[in-house]
C-alpha cells in the first residue's frame, strides 16, 4: 500500500499552524484542493497576523489548542488524513526556557504522534532541522543525511534544540515501527520570506539588516563575514511539505534547503542592495553573550535526497526571495499617523 496522501479533498491539520511556515503551507494545501486545513495553535509564538490573509477561506479552520494537552490534539485530528508537526521551541526560545522547550519539542511531538495513531491519520510530516548535524568546527563540507551530530563548541541552547529534533525523528520512527504510522521528516534549514518574524537566530541577519538599512544605519556583520549560512524560502518549504504528503516515500528524513549557501557578508550586502542601497556594513567583534549558530567553516546542506525521494528541489534563490520579503514588508508597514 502506498504511503502517498493526495491533497485533493482531504483534511490536513497543521500543528503550530499560526506561523511563518504554517500559514504558507496552509495556502499551498488549499491551492492544491484540500477539503479542509486546520490550523492548530496555542498562539505562544504564532500570531493572528500570520494567518490574516487566509481567514476568509471557507476551507480553513482555526483551532486553539496546546500540544501539551493530548485531548486537544485528539479532537483536532479527528478525520484527518495528514498532519504537519511544526510546533516547537527554536534555539532562542530554548535558550530562555529550556524546560519549556524540552516539554514542547519532545512530549509535544509524542502527543501529536499519539493523536495521529488514535485517529488513524495516514501520514505525518515532521519539521526537523539541520540542527541535527550540530554546530561547531566539526560541521563542514556537504551536509548529507546520515551524518553524525556534532555538539563540541556549540552553545548549550543549540545542542538542546538539535537533540530534541533528533528525538522527534526517533519518535516518528518508533511510531512507524510499532503502529505503522507513515511519516516523512523534513530537515529545514533557516526559513525566510513573507511574514518574517524575529525568533529564528539566523533569520535575524536578514530582518535586522533590513531594519537598519531602512533607518539609514550601517548594517552589522559579526566577525569577518565569511561565516556560511543556508536559507530556504518559505514558499519552497511549503511546497516541500505538500510533496512529502503526496510522495510514496515513508520512514525517511531528508534535507529541505535552499539553492545555495551564502556568507554573512554576501547576505548583508544583498539585503542592502535589494532595499535600495545603503551604507557599507560595520564589522563588529563576536559577542560571547549572544546565542549564535555557526559551524566555523564553509558547508552546503545538500537536498539531493529530497529530489530523489519526494521529487522536491528549491526554486527561489536568495535575491528573489529577499525581493519578495521586502515587497511584503513594504506593503505591510504601519502607516504613520496623520
Amino acid at each position: 500500500m502506498t504511503a502517498a496522501v493526495p491533497i485533493q479533498g482531504n483534511r490536513f491539520v497543521i500543528i503550530g499552524g499560526a506561523s511563518l511556515v504554517g500559514s504558507a503551507t496552509a495556502a499551498e494545501l488549499l491551492d492544491a484542493g484540500a477539503g479542509e486545513v486546520v490550523l492548530f495553535d496555542n498562539f505562544a509564538f504564532g500570531s493572528e497576523e500570520a494567518i490574516a490573509h487566509l481567514r476568509d477561506n471557507p476551507r480553513l479552520r482555526l483551532v486553539r489548542g496546546d500540544v501539551m494537552r493530548l485531548p486537544d490534539l485528539l479532537q483536532a485530528l479527528e478525520g484527518a488524513q495528514g498532519a504537519l508537526l511544526l510546533a516547537a521551541h527554536m534555539t532562542l526560545s530554548m535558550d530562555r526556557d529550556p524546560w519549556g522547550g524540552l516539554d514542547v519539542n519532545v512530549r509535544g511531538v509524542q502527543n501529536a504522534l499519539e493523536a495521529c495513531r488514535v485517529n488513524k491519520v495516514r501520514k505525518a510530516v515532521f519539521a526537523s532541522s539541520n540542527a541535527v548535524y550540530g554546530y561547531g568546527p566539526g560541521v563542514k563540507g556537504d551536509l548529507v543525511e546520515g551524518m553524525p551530530f556534532h555538539s563540541a563548541g556549540s552553545p548549550p541552547a543549540a545542542v538542546i534544540y538539535g537533540a530534541t529534533k533528533i528525538i522527534g525523528e526517533a519518535l516518528c520512527a518508533d511510531y512507524r515501527k510499532k503502529h505503522g504510522l507513515d511519516y516523512v521528516v523534513l530537515r529545514y534549514c533557516t526559513v525566510y520570506g513573507e511574514r518574517q518574524h524575529y525568533r529564528a537566530t539566523n533569520a535575524l541577519y536578514i530582518i535586522e539588516t533590513l531594519d537598519k538599512v531602512r533607518r539609514g544605519e550601517r548594517p552589522q556583520v559579526l566577525g569577518d563575514g565569511s561565516e556560511t549560512k543556508h536559507f530556504v524560502y518559505v514558499g519552497d518549504l511549503a511546497r516541500a511539505n505538500r510533496m512529502a504528503f503526496e510522495a510514496a516515500a515513508t520512514g525517511v528524513a531528508v534535507n529541505a534547503s535552499g539553492p545555495a549557501p551564502v556568507t554573512t557578508l554576501e547576505l548583508v550586502r544583498l539585503v542592502t542592495k535589494m532595499a535600495g542601497g545603503g551604507p557599507e556594513p560595520e564589522f563588529i567583534p563576536e559577542d560571547p553573550g549572544r546565542v549564535r549558530l555557526t559551524t566555523g567553516g564553509a558547508f552546503d546542506i545538500r537536498h539531493d535526497a529530497a529530489e530523489r525521494l519526494i521529487g522536491w528541489t528549491p526554486r527561489v534563490g536568495m535575491e528573489e526571495g529577499i525581493r519578495r520579503l521586502i515587497a511584503w514588508r513594504d506593503g505591510n508597514e504601519p502607516k504613520p499617523a496623520r
